[in-house]
């Protein structure tokens, strides 16, 4: 169940990221941290931001997407600098490319088989919550 962020958590995996988030992932994301959309007829479950606030909400987020995006990059053809903000449960990935100093505003589902990248959204704002 997705719950809101407060920013100093946002401004935690910037740091961590050393890259700005796109302005409506951020926002989303302090509004509901978590939760799920539908892309291309699959439904995705967005990796939050990591809470450390309290118990509860360490364990709500404990496959963040600093976390999930390390466990991937050992995945062949990951792409280099991309990080990964969903999953539909069979490998794939959403994800965010990062660009010099902030990751950019397209959605890309990767392909864990294939490692291709297909743009599915201009902004993370059109992705459709459910």
């Amino acid at each position: 169940m997705p719950f809101d962020l407060a920013e100093s958590f946002i401004h935690e995996a910037e740091r961590e990221l050393g890259a700005k988030l796109p302005v409506s992932y951020r926002a989303a994301m302090a509004q509901a941290n978590g939760g799920e959309v539908e892309v291309l007829d699959d439904v995705w479950q967005l990796h939050p931001i990591a809470d450390t606030s309290d118990r509860k909400r360490l364990a709500r987020t404990a496959n963040h997407v600093l976390r999930e995006t390390e466990s991937l990059r050992g995945w062949a053809r990951f792409p280099a600098g991309a990080l990964a903000i969903a999953a539909n449960g069979s490998g794939d990935q959403l994800v965010f490319l990062r660009g010099a100093t902030s990751f950019e505003s397209a959605v890309h589902l990767w392909s864990h088989e294939t490692g291709e990248l297909e743009q599915v959204a201009e902004d993370f704002s059109e992705l459709q919550g459910i």
